[in-house]
């Protein structure tokens, strides 16, 4: 008989029925999870140029605008009692005008809610249109030329003064300042750079002021060395360059190494 309940307690034991010291309470039910809020998202997607020259440029308008969706995000304003949750798209223009027109659609396609971009006046201004089809808000930050909101379309906006603003300025800045009496132009025939120095031209002629030279190059050229050696020809005193920094920087090193 001694056997038996020998038996039976090593098979108890071996079950896990018979247990060593105290006993262990039960765990504590977990706390049910708060039920998550209700949310509503809203597509805000960046275009501009993200490779290529201006590169630098473009990225500085995405971290920007990232930076503003992150900080909303982290508000967590109400539309309607749901909680606004902003999905971020980018895109990369090139500073091209039909890789713009290319992006814009896929951007219409994606159904954002608005876009901030694109960068350039001869990018923004065909996409656009294509963003005014769609009834979809662009504003831009850097598109000068006053032909983008000079169209009637009332989806698009920008936050910086037009060449029209920004040419009498400068040139008024030329005659008065640096009593610019043989001034030579040169753009880099972009909607931008072209349209500046264009405003640059008229202001100057109106203040009596007749350029020597206007030269032109593109915003691909890296060698200038035959636009200034025509321009040094003429023996400007003032020397006024419209168009991108990618193109400006290396002018200028030129124009610095002609004397």
């Amino acid at each position: 008989m001694k056997t038996s309940y020998k038996v039976l307690f090593a098979t108890l034991l071996a079950a896990g029925v018979v247990g060593c010291g105290k006993e262990e309470p039960p765990p504590a039910p977990k706390a049910a999870a708060a039920p998550a809020e209700p949310t509503v998202t809203v597509k805000i997607a960046h275009a501009g140029p993200l490779t290529g020259s201006i590169a630098h440029l473009g990225k500085d308008d995405e971290n920007g605008v990232k930076l503003a969706v992150d900080q909303t995000n982290a508000k967590k304003i109400k539309i309607d009692g749901k909680v606004l949750k902003i999905e971020f798209m980018t895109e990369d223009d090139q500073a091209d005008p039909k890789v713009g027109t290319t992006v814009a659609q896929k951007l219409v396609d994606a159904k954002v809610a608005a876009v901030v971009g694109h960068l350039n006046s001869g990018v923004t201004i065909p996409a656009s249109e294509i963003y005014n089809k769609a009834g979809i808000p662009v504003i831009s930050g850097s598109a000068t030329n006053p032909t983008l909101t000079e169209r009637g379309l009332k989806n698009v906006f920008r936050t910086v003064g037009r060449d029209d603003q920004q040419g009498p300025a400068l040139a008024t800045y030329i005659a008065n300042e640096l009593k610019g009496k043989k001034v030579a132009l040169i753009d880099d025939k972009t909607a931008y750079g072209e349209g500046l120095a264009n405003e640059v031209e008229k202001t100057l002629k109106g203040a009596k002021v007749n350029p020597i030279a206007r030269e032109r190059t593109t915003d691909k050229e890296t060698d200038f060395k035959a636009i200034l050696t025509k321009i040094k020809a003429k023996s400007p005193d003032v020397v006024f360059y419209g168009g991108m920094d990618a193109t400006g920087g290396p002018l200028l090193k030129q124009a610095r190494e002609l004397g």
